[in-house]
């Protein structure tokens, strides 16, 4: 039976991350906050008004700098400490405070921009020529000059960017703070139910009856809160509208592709031909989970189900060290000790809590290590999400070592490249230590149930409900919690057709993701997993040179675009064969997974 979740204050602190490799102390935050404060004066102090020479340039782009270094760790701090109790009011006033800091810091400093817009080309260029560390924030700059506003527009926005990022705020104190989900009943037991119980034990829970009243009880609390939401999500994306066309923009999806340096082919892309290609592959899926189950229809609320619930390995956190060093070792002997450095060091959030953010993460504070969220359930297949996600420190941990800081912010197009990947030379381990066919079986139905499942099904249908809530917003229009609703139930209806009935409550599955505050996100988790898998077949086919360059890639941070990033890796995204390649190869594991199934059961 799932736990009642602990209080923050009484969970095993040996498996909560620790937030002095940050800051020792308050002291020591307080202090970097007031350095923070003083740099950023003296910065417009001394630079404001003559960004017209390529030293002054360098000059001021050196400090700024320096200023976004201790900035990425003060935001950090303040930020993590929230994420593992939103119910802690000290956390949320510390946030909530440098959150006003940090909008009074970025008004200052928008002058950089502005002026740097408003500079003669062949200024810039000088600039450009004369500072490496530097070169790539000017050619950026250069890029955005036609969707830029007036100086005095983009202070304000700047003084307003706390403001703006409410919608997200607002969405995560409703789901983590404020939703009170009572237990609920079968047969006269009682059982707990949180936001992170679901989505962690009463998803994959075996008992029919009990998984299908849990859905129903957590669908129920959802649309409680539905106008609310509704409300915090059409602010959002009103907000990226308006933003779109203040900068010139003719839609919200040009807008928000341009910072990810990716056209709308590729993104097109990646919604269509999973959406057309998939889905009959899923279904059969679908089908074997039906008859696996033995049950009397496959309803939304079935999608989680094991292959084989009774062979589910279960791992302790200190016995998961072994299998993510050895699958992950390949990667350099640097990355084997960056691996032994998040256990030693608690890199890691293991626990479970109230207030907790569900879901898992990975923060890479420029000048400090990684620091990875989950809710550890001790069920094998988190070995998988703790891969992924110390597949992102991996990647940041290379990035911040070899690129400043300018050059730090990858395109989420390709962020989600390294942590799948993890997951694909877990998987590639696994299969490599242990060929008893259940356990065979076991493997590929948590690549399918689990990889691909999250990146390829449950954010795809969020990339197309994302893609059809913002073609309403480019024709002037908006979007109510029943117009939501209908968004995703037909585009739950579209993939799975007739082999999944979509119960009520599935049509709130919107109100699940904090991914619809941070711009076109969903769509990418799949194009991170296209190159994934195409790179994870070299690796098995040519070894150590495949490997030289997907470290290569992951040092070169955001000097390359996405289509760069994987050319270096052997794989070109601009056609329609690495995605089809990947469709294919998830249905070739799902009909081995059928055929294992006949083998065993006879």
């Amino acid at each position: 039976m799932a736990k009642v979740l602990k209080d923050r204050k009484d969970v095993d602190q040996s498996l909560t991350w620790d937030l002095s490799a940050i800051f020792g102390t308050e002291d020591e935050y307080n202090s970097a906050v007031k350095k923070l404060q003083e740099l950023a004066l003296q910065l417009e102090k001394d630079y404001k008004g003559k960004l017209s020479d390529a030293e002054n340039i360098n000059g001021c782009l050196d400090k700024l700098r320096e200023v976004m270094q201790i900035l990425h760790l003060t935001v950090h701090y303040a930020e993590l400490s929230v994420e593992v109790d939103h119910t802690n009011e000290k956390n949320q006033e510390r946030y909530m405070k440098f959150m006003n800091i940090e909008s009074d810091i970025s008004s200052r400093l928008s002058f950089i921009e502005s002026e740097l817009i408003q500079a003669d080309d062949k200024v810039i260029d000088e600039a450009i020529s004369l500072s490496e560390e530097n070169c790539n924030y000017l050619i950026n700059i250069k890029r955005s000059k036609p969707h830029a506003l007036h100086p005095e527009v983009e202070k304000v926005l700047a003084a307003l960017s706390g403001t703006l990022e409410a919608p997200y705020s607002i969405y995560g104190r409703a789901k983590l703070a404020d939703m009170n989900f009572k237990s609920f009943t079968v047969d006269g037991v009682e059982y707990p139910l949180s936001f992170v119980l679901f989505e962690n034990e009463w998803e994959y829970e075996n008992d029919t009856r009990v998984r299908r009243a849990a859905f129903e009880a957590f669908s129920s609390k959802l649309r409680e809160y539905q106008h609310t939401i509704a409300g915090a999500y059409q602010t959002q994306v009103q907000k990226e509208k308006t933003m779109a066309s203040l900068r010139g923009f003719d839609s919200v999806i040009d807008s928000l592709l341009f910072n990810q340096k990716v056209d709308r082919t590729l993104y097109n892309r990646q919604i269509d031909l999973i959406m057309e290609k998939l889905a009959p592959h899923m279904r059969k899926y679908a089908k074997l989970l039906q008859k696996i189950h033995k049950l009397d229809e496959m309803t939304f609320a079935d999608l989680k189900l094991p292959v084989d619930a009774g062979y589910e390995p279960t791992i302790t956190v200190e016995d998961s060290k072994k299998y993510i060093k050895e699958a992950l070792s390949i990667l350099g002997e640097d990355y084997s000790e960056m691996l032994d450095r998040a256990y030693d060091e608690r890199w890691v959030d293991f626990v479970q809590n109230k207030g907790k953010s569900t879901g898992g993460f990975c923060a890479s504070p420029y000048g400090s290590h990684s620091f990875i969220l989950l809710s550890w359930n001790e069920r094998m297949t988190e070995a998988f999400v703790l891969a992924h996600e110390l597949g992102h420190a991996g990647h940041f941990d290379l990035c911040n070592k070899n690129q400043s800081i300018f050059d730090v912010d990858v395109s989420t197009y390709f962020v989600e490249a390294p942590s799948t990947m993890n997951e694909m030379l877990m998987a590639n381990y696994l299969m490599k230590v242990n060929d008893e066919p259940r356990f065979k079986r076991w493997v590929l139905a948590s690549m399918i149930g689990r990889t691909y499942y999250h990146n390829f099904v449950t954010h795809l249908l969020e990339a197309t409900y994302q893609r059809e809530v913002y073609n309403i917003m480019d024709k002037g229009g908006s979007v109510q919690a029943s117009t939501l609703n209908e968004i995703m139930r037909n585009t739950l209806e579209k993939f799975w057709g007739d082999s999944v009935k979509i119960t009520d409550g599935a049509e709130l599955t919107w109100m699940r993701q904090p991914h619809y505050y941070m711009g076109l996100y969903p769509y990418t988790y799949s194009a991170g997993l296209t190159i994934a898998t195409e790179v994870s077949k070299r690796i098995l086919e040519e070894g150590q040179p495949a490997i030289d360059d997907w470290r290569e890639v992951l040092k070169a941070g955001s000097t390359k675009t996405p289509v760069e990033l994987a050319k270096m890796a052997g794989v070109d995204i601009t056609t329609d064969k690495p995605l089809l390649d990947t469709i294919e190869h998830i249905g070739n594991i799902i009909d081995e997974i059928i055929k294992l199934t006949d083998e065993i059961e006879g």
